[in-house]
This record gives C-alpha cells, structure tokens and sequence, in this order.
C-alpha cells in the first residue's frame, strides 16, 4: 500500500511538502489562490419605485425613482460591476396584479432609460407579480385561493415581452411556476424577441432570509407562505430537479436562492448541468447579518464580505447577485 509522504515523517527530506510554503507571503498567497471574483461576474440589484424615492435603513434596501438611481447607479458602473437586476414596486396592487402589465410603464421607463445612459450595462428584470398582487403572491389565485396556473402563465409571459420590448437583456422570472421558462420562452419567441434571454429562479427556497426584500418590495403574503410553490429547506433532490426542469424548458441560466445557506446546492446542480451558467443570489437576509454584525462590532465588514462571496464561487456559482456588489467591486479595484 503507497503512503502518503506528505504527512509521513519517516520519509527522505528530499520527498516532504509543506503546505505552508506557499503561504508565508499576501504575493505568494495572491499566485496560488485557486478561488477568485472579478466585478464582472457580480450582479447589483435595484429597487425601482413607480414614483418617489423612499429611503431604507441601508441604501441597498432603497426603492429608488429613476432619476434618483442614476446616481448609485453611476457607482456601480465606475466600480466595474457590468450587470444590473432590477425590481419594480409599483404604488398600487390589484387583486391579480394587473398592474404588472398594464401599469408596468414605469420599469420599462426605466429600462430604457438605462439602456440609453449605459449602452454596455447588462439589464436583468425581475418577472414575477408578487409586488403588483394585493394577496403578495407570485400569480393569479382563483376563487378558491390556488394559482389559475394558465392565467399566471399568460401574465408572466405578458410582463417577460415587456420588459424585453423596453430593452431588457434578460428576463429573471422568479415566481417558481410549473412551466413558467417554457411559458416565457414561446412568448418571447412568438414576438421575435429571440436574443431576450431567460435568468430563471430555478431553485428557490422559501426561506427566512428573504424578509429585508420583502419589506422594500411590499411583496410578502397577506395570508399563508410560499411553501406550495418553493422548495423546502430539507429537499436536496428536489432542488436538483426545480433546476434541471427549467434547463429543459429553455432557461439561458440557472440560479439557486440563497445563497450562502445552500452551497451543497449550488455544487450539486453546477455538477448536474455543468454546460450552463449558474448564478446564485446572495439575498437580502444574508446582506442584513454581515452589516448588522459589522455595526454591532462583531465582525470584520470587508473580511466577511470576501469570504462569504468567495464561499458562493467555490461552490461552483459562474455569478453572484449581491448588494455588495459595488462595495466588493471597488475594495479589490483599490487592492495593489
């Protein structure tokens, strides 16, 4: 049986490894290290208002009206992030969300608005009618209180052709809808809208962590959860499953959320569907600890927020979507 010389102390000197040897230096350290983010692969989301801007406790919980965003917007784009994700938050909800359609001029506005200040600047659009909903749910319920699956269908493909005419590059529907990719892409498609591409939430979990968003968003429940419709903590299969359905039916790219939580998640379905690109969504939840725990004097900010990203890419993440985007962006910008 061979030994591993590494550890074995009985072997020649000529034959030992220290490991150490490769870390007693930031520049020897910087050369191997096997793991690395550059700004292009994170993504910055936005809050859009229909209206004024209202101030969150921190500015990445801020529902910005458009002219208000051009200026953080601008910080984004000087730190080197090259992609957006932005979410509407209209004024007033309907019971089914028309809103979303009807009244969804001003995320489209925009839109291209954006598109026109930074040509260059990859735009991602939330589709989902959680915010646009009196119930806060993602689709159409019935009288019975249970989605009207085709009408959800229909509304998201409506809101996705949209978005896609106002210049999106890629719609993100997030509503965790059986069929919803396949609903989107025959839609885009039928209205020669073919280089619109698809960021679906493939795997998402209903988890705790989503409350900060839902709080800027104004898209929790008014009753019940999510629990019918995204997966459980516990579901590893599942997950795998959620994502390789919507590979099937056309998604661009895949995206596991959380984040931090599920790297097991985001290794096992980057090992199931190498060939396409994963993103994963670092959420609100997991932004709010590491700056609650850094004003609290616990943590280091800058510290966590490197390890906690660079977790997210080992797992196997291609992107990441992080409120910490820009600050990350411009912190290895400034690192000689």
């Amino acid at each position: 049986m061979q030994t591993n010389t590494m550890f074995d102390t009985a072997a020649p000197a000529c034959q030992k490894r220290s490991l150490q040897r490769l870390r007693q230096s930031p520049a020897i350290r910087h050369l191997v290290q096997e793991t690395r983010i550059a700004p292009a692969q994170l993504v910055m989301p936005f809050f859009v208002s229909e209206s004024e801007t209202k101030r969150g406790r921190w500015e990445a919980f801020t529902n910005f009206a458009i002219g208000d965003l051009l200026t953080p917007l601008q910080g984004v784009v000087d730190a080197g992030v090259q992609s957006i994700l932005l979410f509407g938050v209209p004024d007033h909800k309907t019971e089914q969300g028309i809103g979303a359609i009807e009244n969804n001029h001003f995320l489209g506005d925009a839109i291209a608005t954006i598109k026109a200040r930074h040509p260059k600047l990859l735009v991602m659009s939330d589709v989902c009618l959680c915010s646009y909903a009196t119930h806060g749910h993602c689709g159409v319920l019935d009288e019975t209180g249970r989605f009207d699956i085709a009408l959800t269908l229909e509304r998201l493909a409506q809101m996705a052709v949209e978005h896609a005419r106002a210049g999106v590059d890629l719609v993100a529907p997030s509503a965790m809808q059986d069929g919803m990719v396949s609903a989107i892409r025959s839609a885009l498609d039928d209205q020669n809208l073919t280089e619109t591409g698809i960021m679906s939430y493939s795997t998402k979990f209903a988890s705790c962590f989503y409350e900060p968003f839902r709080d800027t968003a104004k898209s929790a429940p008014a009753f019940g959860d999510r629990r019918t419709y995204q997966l459980e903590p516990g579901n590893r299969q599942q997950a795998i499953r959620e994502s390789v359905l919507d590979d099937q039916q056309g998604a661009d790219m895949l995206m596991v959320k959380p984040a931090g939580p599920y790297l097991d998640i985001i290794r096992d379905i980057k090992n199931a569907i190498p060939n396409r690109p994963l993103a994963a969504y670092q959420v609100s939840g997991e932004y709010a600890m590491i700056r609650a725990a850094a004003e609290a004097g616990v943590l280091n900010e800058a510290r966590a927020i490197e390890e906690s990203l660079l977790a997210i890419r080992r797992a196997g993440a291609d992107v990441i979507i992080t409120y910490f985007a820009a600050q990350f962006a411009n912190a290895i910008g400034n690192v000689s």
